[in-house]
């Protein structure tokens, strides 16, 4: 992929026991692109993903992220950074409005030191930028009408929206997500798409996808990686690689 490249991983491997998870992956992201990476069950995705987020330490391998050599790193120190992670089932303060949801995700807020908190003009104007940029990822996200609902209230769709806006108020540079579209109806499905490629247009935020409901994210992303048993099968443009014959044996 040519490119200015945002995430580089060169050899990957990762072992539990005697299973090869990762067998020498490598791979590069275009920053700015929405890149799906796809295959069967069994493929190592999502131990894909973790490697890259510091969830699990590589066996061999490197991992570089914006410029900076990520192997190995803490998945705090990796956020810091600007790589992001969503998980398949959002977990949101099932307690906490909408909007709260989001201003807690926001990195480096003064008012929630000790010290500062008491003191009410250290850190309101903060707060009202906050809010302003939260209300901004709401309306991009459609969720704007809903910022005082409680977020226990959310249909299935609406928390994995809630889910990106959380990733997003951290000012992520990479949000990875690991299949953001599983278990909601096809219409919601395909606007969650939809939004993500505005959000990458409008925050210029790079997305990097597992997904399975290859019908849909298909149709949206930029480029496509597969991976079977552990090994980087093929890769290209999603019409490339749909109708590569190794694709279709691996999926069957």
């Amino acid at each position: 992929m040519a490119g200015d490249v945002i995430l580089h991983t060169e050899g990957l491997r990762k072992a539990f026991g005697g299973l090869v998870a990762l067998d020498n992956v490598s791979i590069d992201v275009e920053r700015g692109s929405v890149t799906l990476m796809m295959g069967p069950n069994g493929a190592g995705k999502t131990t894909f993903l973790r490697v890259v987020c510091g969830m699990y330490k590589p066996d061999a391998g490197t991992v570089v992220f914006d410029g900076h050599d990520i192997t190995g790193l803490k998945p705090h120190e990796i956020y810091k950074l600007g790589l992001v992670k969503t998980f398949q089932i959002p977990l949101p303060f099932v307690k906490l409005t909408v909007l709260e949801n989001l201003l807690v995700a926001a990195r480096d807020n003064p008012g929630e030191g000790i010290l500062k908190a008491p003191f009410r003009r250290a850190w309101l104007k903060k707060e009202e930028e906050l809010v302003e940029k939260a209300f901004k990822l709401l309306e991009l996200l459609k969720l704007d009408h809903l910022w005082d609902h409680p977020s226990y209230g959310l249909s299935g769709g609406q928390m994995k929206l809630l889910e990106i806006g959380r990733a997003l108020m951290t000012d992520a540079k990479m949000v990875m997500m690991d299949e953001p579209i599983s278990g909601v109806n096809p219409v919601l499905a395909h606007e969650i798409f939809s939004r993500l490629l505005k959000l990458r247009k409008e925050l210029n935020v790079t997305f990097f996808i597992i997904e399975h409901r290859l019908e849909i994210a298909l149709k949206y992303v930029d480029y496509v990686y597969v991976l079977d048993r552990g090994h980087l099968l093929t890769e290209g443009r999603p019409e490339e690689v749909i109708d590569d014959p190794r694709v279709v044996e691996a999926y069957l």
